[in-house]
């Protein structure tokens, strides 16, 4: 019976000692041990949105030329403009004066009768090939050169008389504007050109 009972106790002790093999819960280094950390995966990057950059501006839209034509009617002097030398209109007669040469894109003309006979003719020309400038400077007229007071706004003016015929030739910009008087004498000839001078000029002036 005693050898039963030291044979029980020897296999309680032995079980005791076993149990001791794991770790000891009153020891720091082996009780407070870091958990294994668990493996994640890392998020894959998202792709930022792109904004689209502010829209670039609209070219602005280039101004119109000019249409020749119409602006050659602007610049021609209206029964109006021409009230104060008591004339009427005249379509089968014109003054026949020293023109600028060449080929114009466009042309307009107006023609007027004096009561005692005269003859005054206005045209405006717009030329193709060259400047006004160099239209009127590349005129070369006969008779003589007339002084007339210079006109402000205007880029070249020549005047000659020949006879009893004085002619007017303005250039500004893309125009030309010619008078031409047909008086009973050179002296009244040129004296009605000076008096249209600043309508001329007014009108040329205007256009673009």
């Amino acid at each position: 019976m005693r050898h039963r009972q030291a044979i029980v106790l020897a296999a309680v002790a032995l079980a005791g000692l076993t149990a001791c093999d794991g770790p000891d819960p009153n020891n720091l280094e082996t009780y407070y041990d870091d958990p294994v950390p668990t493996s994640s995966a890392a998020p894959a990057p998202t792709e930022a949105a792109v904004s689209p950059g502010p829209a670039a501006p609209a070219a602005p839209a280039s101004a119109a030329a000019p249409d020749p034509g119409v602006s050659a009617q602007q610049a021609l002097l209206s029964d109006a403009d021409v009230a104060g030398e008591s004339v009427q209109p005249s379509s089968g007669e014109e003054a026949v004066g020293c023109l600028a040469d060449g080929p114009s894109a466009a042309g307009r003309t107006a023609n007027w009768r004096y009561s005692t006979g005269s003859l005054l003719t206005h045209r405006v020309f717009a030329f193709p090939d060259r400047s006004a400038v160099q239209a009127v400077a590349e005129t070369d007229c006969a008779g003589k050169t007339v002084s007339v007071p210079a006109q402000s706004g205007i880029e070249l003016q020549r005047a000659w008389s020949v006879g009893k015929t004085c002619t007017v030739l303005l250039a500004k910009g893309g125009l030309v504007s010619e008078l031409s008087v047909s008086a009973s004498s050179e002296t009244r000839a040129v004296d009605a050109a000076k008096r249209l001078l600043p309508a001329m000029t007014a009108k040329l002036v205007a256009q673009p």
